[in-house]
């Protein structure tokens, strides 16, 4: 082999050497994908700017948080007092009912109660007979 054949297979090596490393990073680019950066914790590099940028994405996270208890409060406070007018809406009905039971008691003992003609006339619903005076409900 003389000088001349080896300079003509030195650079053929070499455009092999650069085919191979070339489809190594074809290779290397589209069958392995990127790693996945980690998106949680510090990032590297970041400068004071960011400081600035964090401390107003805490700032708005602690008004949120404010404006969150305060909406809380005020529907706790809006329930409370529905149940506190429920509770009082069934004393009411209880009372009512305590009432009827009483009437309901002295209509069986053959008495009229106090108070039921009244609720009667107010309710339309009693019609007297001219003959016998009887109350046909």
């Amino acid at each position: 082999m003389d000088f001349e054949e080896s300079f003509i297979n030195a650079q053929d090596f070499d455009s092999l050497v650069q085919v191979e490393q070339a489809q190594e990073m074809k290779e290397s680019t589209t069958t392995t994908p990127p790693p996945v950066a980690n998106k949680r914790g510090r990032k590297p590099g970041k400068k004071s700017s960011d400081k600035v940028d964090i401390r107003a994405k805490l700032e708005r996270s602690r008004q949120s948080a404010r404006e969150c208890r305060a909406r809380k409060k005020l529907r706790y406070q809006y329930l409370e007092e529905l149940v506190t007018d429920r509770e009082k809406a069934v004393v009411a009905l209880r009372q009512e009912l305590d009432k009827y039971r009483m009437w309901c008691s002295e209509v069986d003992e053959g008495r009229i109660p106090e108070g039921l003609p009244g609720l009667l006339d107010e309710l339309g619903a009693v019609k007297q007979e001219s003959a016998g005076g009887v109350l046909i409900m």
